[in-house]
């Protein structure tokens, strides 16, 4: 999956006639990690992909997915359905609002895979919320460790760096809403 998205950015990219460089300053980031993304080869990470829809007002699943999205009025996510982003062997992402045209929030059903890794922190615009729905898990935000249970629930400014992962050698699954 991470590859199709690739591909769509390359061709965003392309379709604007910006350069590279020209991309990673319009997202700020290095050109170096934008051209790791754009070959598919790293993992992009979802907020990444939120920014670039946003900058160039298309709906996040337009890069996800590749379809175009229709629904005006309600759109339907079936149990276990949604397009599918499994950005790492740690985080698989489900979008939920993946049809809807111009939606103002991305909503991802996020499962966390246990490790020992350490927590990698990322940032994004805007701010999070998290509510978990199942499992344990562990979030840092900055330098300060949150234990979050199941019911528990989190908003947050995702300019600061953030990351988690999942307790007790289980699965971790929550809700994100990207903001």
């Amino acid at each position: 999956m991470m590859k199709e998205i690739a591909e769509r950015l390359r061709g965003l990219r392309d379709s604007v006639d910006i350069s590279a460089e020209e991309m990673a300053q319009k997202t700020g980031i290095d050109t170096k990690t934008y051209l790791q993304y754009e070959s598919g080869k790293v993992d992009i990470p979802m907020n990444y992909v939120c920014q670039v829809a946003a900058l160039f007002k298309l709906d996040t699943a337009v890069l996800i997915s590749g379809e175009d999205t229709h629904a005006q009025s309600y759109f339907v996510t079936r149990k276990g359905l949604g397009v599918s982003v499994e950005r790492n062997k740690a985080y698989k992402y489900r979008d939920l609002a993946g049809g809807f045209k111009n939606a103002k929030a991305t909503p991802f059903l996020v499962t966390v895979e246990p490790n020992n890794e350490p927590i990698h922190l990322n940032t994004h615009p805007g701010q999070e919320f998290n509510l978990v729905e199942k499992g344990r898990m562990l979030l840092q935000i900055n330098d300060k460790e949150i234990i979050l249970e199941t019911g528990d629930s989190i908003y947050f400014d995702a300019t600061q760096p953030h990351g988690m992962k999942a307790l007790d050698g289980q699965k971790a699954r929550f809700l994100a809403i990207i903001l």
